[in-house]
């Protein structure tokens, strides 16, 4: 910024920095500001260089916080100027005043595009900085093909390539769809770049390509191997590029950052060229003295790391490198410690070092210990992680014991992982309850309601526990400090199981009463509801009857009639009119019953209480998209509409083998209509009640598994029949397999069919669940590329063994699933990756052959998977000459197809606008003139047509919502026929004829309010 010869700039700076307060700064600047305004308006008077003045005065301004809101046009006109001290201004105020979405620029595209194309290096440099700066829309679609040009220009020197390439990177940020042609045929060219300069930029143009679509670059991926060689070995690296010894460190990281997008390296010479130049990193990396050396030499250490992990190298370097960040937890350096503890919780991502991960327990536990508190969470992390039931008792008594000197910051994650690593890995249920107890005790600000809740549902599940419980709940209460959560778990469990101790010393129902009444005057309202209700509880033991105690008690209720609180009022109310009914209060205050199975909610809240950070490294996006291998994710069972995320506690398993295996299919009869998708045959109800999907509450141990039921034998054989005898035609046009008999004995406790349903239209849920596994999705689609995670969780504590499964697909589907293990550990999850590629338009299904073995039981079931065609379509938004002008071109069949539909759901066109957005179908409102019509657009993908829209119309009447008449129009006309009968499926009830051994009389078909469609669960129970 040459200033020289302005004498009034500086003047100007001058006065500002010699103001005494702010109000004197604000009336210098306004009154320049004022000055600035009235030179503008005599623009005949206003020379070059008074305007380059005055424009850098602005700029001085703007920085010290105040508003400019005039003078844009002078600064932006600058840019058109012939010499480089003005143009010089003009690029570097347009740059800091003005925004991408200000209108003004675009009156310097082609002045920007004149200095790009041109052949002065210093204009090219200036209008490169200016679009790097500001980005935009607009400057993406007119300068990127320029600004490519440029990269790949062998004429320039180095600078401008340089420049070039991050400004490309900037625009590629702002706009990932602009469209620039041979990208990666382009990048292939400039991996070869002598150039480190260039080389830097370039790769981080090509980590942000590689990130978001990896299939366009596998001819990239020798290209990146060949620079890791090169930097390696210190090949033709010049000396300005070399850190502190360092071959330019920032090219190796990048470089091993966007390898890590690839899924896998099938070449085996470039696989193992990598390897070497992996173990020449890992073998050479040391803490040496020197702060700068370290920070660079660590960076590309712990890239490395990330990418062993994630290429599933062999044991030999994976140990390597358990050693290597068991040595750095170790140093005194806090970077290098905490990098360690983190890199070393990724590692548990492989089951093969976990063993030697436990080695360095010790020193992890010491790391809790620190002064950093990031390190301590970090330390925290990774224990949570490692535990397991040969270490678990260890690690939670460290928990506990850390609990009494933890900052208050990490009390309650602290506490919510010692409980959960209490009930995943308990050796038996006693230690559990001291453990949880002792939580309590020590933290009990910092625990949640629901660890004493699930003390309380264990307890109450399990009657070998009960007497121990009670013993427990009656020592605490006898310290004269105690947390009112530990009153409440301690009076609850005492209430419920006195009589247990009523032969003990010191444990008659009077002493009880007479410990527990010492806290009341203590607690808060909501503890004295629970305390009234343990008074009942003991009242209704007493035996024999206690005058005394029974006085006391009464007077206890009769003090709280007139409370002020409602609900403490009503309990005492309530309890004096019981106890004056004598018998009735035995059967009204009876034993609890036990708690059904309710899902987990502590596991949500570890979650939540993650910190995630803003960037989404590769590391983490490859861990969700692995396809190699399946992973278990101990005791994470996915919830309906949210699938679990957190990578804690994950090791790999042993491949599974898979064998062609047939199973049954059975359809179900709802409201006169037959269903299908996988539901197993001659099965045995049993008497389990339904899953909580949003449970309040942790999972229960599976301790006892639920009894089944005897099946009246008319009702299996029926059963039986209407799998054996159905025909194609009565299966419906979805079912793509036949049906073998398979006897199973057990039955799930989902509607198999109406979870296909929803997730047809939603991305994640529970397509299975029985009372020992269930199998939920997690999907993604892209394009004609679709990413399906199936998550097989274990709900027992034996394991699940001669787990198996074979993907049926159908012709129009590629598909690939990762190794399933044959044995599914106890309260455990595996996740298992399936790929999908659409080939072209088709209804057809996706079946999952899946069989276990719980037991001496063996159970087989199909499921269909929902990969259907509205998967592979993309809603968008035309406007009417677009829709119109396409519309016409497309002229009758097979093109553009019409049918009038009857019997159609009574839907109004609000309802179904919905229904067509859950379809993704883009609705165009205001393009038919009719109200009464509906428009909508998608795109569909599949690999041989790529992209094709699809234009569909709905015309109603509304006389008679029943009826109406639908067109669909695209250029392939096997897609517009199976989307026109997609389609039909969800406006139309289409009865499907129920198979011949099973004769029901005919019933009339039930009305169906429009309120109930607004429901995809709802809606789509009568369809298919």
């Amino acid at each position: 910024m040459a200033l020289t010869g302005m004498r009034g700039l500086s003047v100007f700076i001058s006065d500002v920095r010699n103001c005494q307060n702010k109000e004197q700064e604000r009336l210098r600047v306004d009154k320049e500001l004022g000055n600035i305004r009235t030179r503008f308006k005599n623009e005949k008077a206003l020379t070059h260089y008074k305007k380059k003045k005055y424009v850098w005065k602005m700029l001085y301004i703007y920085m010290l916080g105040y508003d400019v809101d005039f003078g844009h046009m002078e600064a932006v006109s600058l840019i058109s100027a012939p010499k480089y001290p003005e143009k010089q201004v003009g690029y570097i105020v347009t740059s800091c005043l003005l925004t991408e979405n200000h209108e003004f620029l675009r009156m310097v595209i082609n002045t920007v595009r004149n200095d790009i194309i041109g052949r002065n290096e210093t204009f090219q440099c200036l209008a490169l900085t200016m679009v790097g700066n500001i980005g935009g829309k607009e400057f993406s679609e007119s300068l990127a093909t320029d600004v490519q040009k440029l990269l790949v220009s062998s004429s320039c020197r180095p600078l401008v390539r340089k420049k070039a390439a991050l400004c490309l990177l900037r625009l590629y940020r702002k706009n990932p769809d602009v469209n620039i042609d041979g990208w990666s045929d382009r990048m292939s060219q400039l991996l070869d770049e002598r150039d480190l300069g260039v080389l830097t930029s370039v790769m981080s143009l090509f980590v942000a390509l590689v990130s978001n679509n990896v299939e366009a670059y596998w001819n990239c991926l020798p290209k990146c191997v060949k620079i890791l060689e090169r930097l390696g070995r210190n090949q033709d690296v010049p000396q300005e590029y070399t850190y502190h010894g360092i071959p330019s460190p920032w090219i190796q990281v990048k470089t091993m950052r966007a390898l890590q997008y690839f899924p896998t390296i099938e070449d085996p010479n470039t696989r193992r060229a990598l390897f070497e130049v992996l173990q020449r990193i890992l073998m050479g990396t040391d803490v040496v003295k020197n702060v700068n050396k370290n920070n660079a030499a660590h960076a590309i250490l712990f890239e490395a790391l990330a990418l062993v992990v994630h290429l599933d190298a062999e044991k030999e370097m994976m140990s390597q490198c358990v050693a290597l960040l068991g040595k750095f937890v170790a140093v005194r350096e806090p970077n290098i410690r905490y990098l360690g503890l983190e890199n070393m919780t990724r590692m548990l991502l492989v089951s093969d070092v976990q063993d030697i991960i436990k080695s360095h327990q010790a020193q992890i536990i010491i790391s809790l210990k620190d002064p950093d508190i990031s390190i301590r969470r970090r330390a925290l992390d990774l224990l949570y992680g490692m535990c397991d039931v040969t270490n678990a008792k260890d690690i939670v008594e460290e928990l506990l014991q850390y609990l009494n000197t933890a900052d208050f910051a990490m009390r309650e994650e602290l506490a919510l992982k010692a409980a959960i690593l209490a009930e995943k890995f308990a050796p038996d249920l006693s230690w559990y309850v001291d453990v949880i107890l002792q939580l309590i005790d020590k933290a009990g600000d910092f625990v949640s309601d629901d660890i004493w809740y699930r003390v309380v549902q264990f307890v109450t599940n399990n009657e070998d526990l009960q007497p121990y419980a009670a013993t427990k709940a009656r020592e605490y209460l006898e310290k004269p400090v105690l947390h009112e959560t530990m009153v409440k778990v301690s009076a609850y469990l005492l209430g419920e199981y006195n009589h247990l101790l009523a032969r003990r010393t010191g444990c008659t129902p009077k002493e009880i009463f007479i410990i527990i009444n010492e806290k009341l005057p203590t607690v808060t309202t909501s503890t004295v509801a629970i305390l009234l209700s343990t008074y009942a509880k003991i009242l209704m033991h007493n035996h024999p009857p206690d005058p005394e105690l029974q006085k006391q008690i009464w007077s206890i209720f009769r003090k709280y009639e007139s409370y002020i609180d409602v609900e403490i009022q009503q309990r005492a109310v309530e309890y004096i009119a019981l106890c004056n009914k004598g018998a009735a209060l035995v059967d009204v205050l009876a034993e609890m019953p036990k708690f059904p199975e309710r899902q987990s909610a502590l596991l949500k809240k570890a979650e939540v209480a993650e910190v995630n950070t803003a960037e989404q490294s590769a590391i983490r996006i490859r861990s969700q998209q692995q396809t190699s291998n399946a992973l278990v994710v101990t005791d994470q069972r996915p919830t309906e509409g949210s699938l679990p995320v957190s990578q804690l506690g994950v090791v790999r398993m042993p491949s599974g083998k898979m064998e062609a295996s047939t199973q049954d299919q059975t359809s179900f009869q709802d409201q006169g209509m037959t269903k299908e998708n996988g539901v197993i045959t001659e099965v045995v109800p049993q008497d389990v009640p339904p899953s909580d999907i949003l449970g309040d509450l942790l999972g229960p141990l599976a301790i006892n598994g639920s009894p089944a039921t005897a099946v009246p034998v008319e009702q299996r054989n029926q059963n039986l029949l209407s799998v054996v005898e159905a025909t194609p035609e009565a299966a419906g046009s979805l079912a793509l397999t036949t049906v073998d008999n398979q006897p199973n004995s057990i039955q799930p406790i989902v509607n198999i069919a109406e979870r296909f349903n929803e997730l047809c239209l939603k991305d994640s849920g529970v397509l299975y669940e029985d009372p020992h596994i269930q199998i939920g999705i997690k999907a993604e689609w892209q394009a004609h590329h679709g990413h399906i995670v199936l998550f097989l969780g274990n709900k027992n504590t034996s394991p699940l063994v001669s787990v198996q499964a074979l993907i049926l697909p159908p012709t129009h589907l590629k598909m690939e699933l990762s190794l399933v293990p044959e044995t599914v550990p106890p309260r455990a999850q595996v996740q298992c990756p399936l790929e999908f590629v659409n080939l072209r338009a088709s209804r057809d299904v996706a079946v999952l052959d899946f069989s276990y073995k719980f037991g001496t039981a063996m159970v087989y079931v199909k499921l269909r998977l929902p990969a259907v065609i509205n998967k592979f379509l993309q809603p968008i938004s035309v406007t009417a000459e677009e829709f119109f002008a396409q519309w016409k071109s497309l002229s009758g069949p097979p093109l553009k197809l019409q049918e009038v539909l009857r019997g159609v759901k009574p839907l109004s066109l609000p309802e179904m606008a919905n229904l067509f957005t859950s379809l993704h179908l883009a609705v165009n409102p205001g393009i038919d003139t009719n109200p009464n019509n509906l428009i909508a657009c998608t795109t569909f993908y599949s690999e041989s047509t790529r992209a094709t829209l699809c234009l569909i119309r709905v015309e109603t009447d509304p006389s008679d919502r029943t009826q109406l008449r639908i067109t669909i129009a695209s250029v392939d006309p096997t897609l517009t026929f199976e989307l026109k009968e997609r389609i039909k499926e969800y406006l139309v009830n289409i009865p499907t004829q129920t198979p011949s051994a099973v004769v029901a009389p005919s019933q009339p078909q039930s009305p169906v309010t429009p309120v109930a469609y607004n429901d995809p669960g709802a809606m789509l129970a009568g369809l298919l």
